[in-house]
């Protein structure tokens, strides 16, 4: 009977460590930690070796919106990036680098159970809050940005990182045009241009959204050349040169 109630305690002890888990506040352990080296998306980056910096905004919209601003992100493989995350909303919000199933059953996990991300791939932000996310994409593929806070990924806050080799310049197809008229506050702007050959479309006058870094560098009246495309629906000003 000893014997019995020893092998028991034993073979208990040994299986206890399987159940244990890092938490979402602070508390991920190292073995979790280095899982990141392992990821899809890629790894930690090393703040000496970042290729460039992109600024990211996080805010709502008087239409009810929570949105990214960019929308999207093109990334070249093997690239470093620091993400300059700035928090411009009235609520809290995150970024969060993953696969799409990744962040799918993050958010799955978060809907039952609200938990601040401790993670190198992200960064949770308060009202006016600034933070950065530094990370090296080792992969080509498809991935995804993302707030995980509930509610905020249903209400818009999600777009594609893509990521592979470099593209050549004469990929881009640049449609010339002159801006109109500016409304900086709700990220719009009127441009008199020539055929989006992407889009099917004739030269017209139109209204495009552009976040707050392209509209920064635009002037009334200016001559432009550009790449519009379509953003959850909008047409949007992606590249301007």
């Amino acid at each position: 009977m000893k014997n019995l109630l020893l092998t028991t305690t034993i073979a208990f002890a040994l299986a206890a460590p399987a159940f244990a888990a890092g938490t979402h506040d602070g508390g991920h352990d190292d073995d979790h930690a280095d899982k990141h080296s392992e990821m899809m998306i890629g790894m930690p980056g090393d703040a000496a070796k970042v290729d460039r910096t992109i600024d990211v905004t996080m805010r709502e919209t008087d239409d009810g919106d929570m949105i990214f601003e960019p929308a999207s992100l093109e990334i070249v493989k093997g690239e470093t990036i620091r993400f300059n995350v700035m928090n411009k909303g009235e609520l809290e919000h995150e970024f969060v680098v993953d696969t799409v199933e990744g962040n799918a059953e993050h958010k799955e996990a978060m809907a039952k159970m609200d938990m601040e991300h401790d993670d190198p791939n992200s960064v949770r932000l308060d009202e006016g809050g600034t933070g950065e996310v530094i990370w090296k994409f080792a992969n080509e593929g498809t991935f995804e940005f993302a707030c995980l806070i509930p509610g905020h990924y249903e209400s818009g806050m999600h777009g594609p990182i893509t990521v592979g080799e470099k593209m050549a310049q004469a990929d881009v197809e640049y449609t010339t045009g002159k801006i109109k008229k500016i409304d900086a506050k709700v990220g719009k702007v009127t441009i008199i241009h020539g055929p989006l050959v992407n889009l099917d479309m004739p030269a017209m006058t139109m209204v495009f959204r552009a976040d707050e870094a392209t509209i920064a560098n635009m002037s009334e009246g200016q001559d432009i050349e550009f790449v519009a495309e379509r953003v959850k629906g909008k047409l949007t000003v992606t590249q301007m040169k």
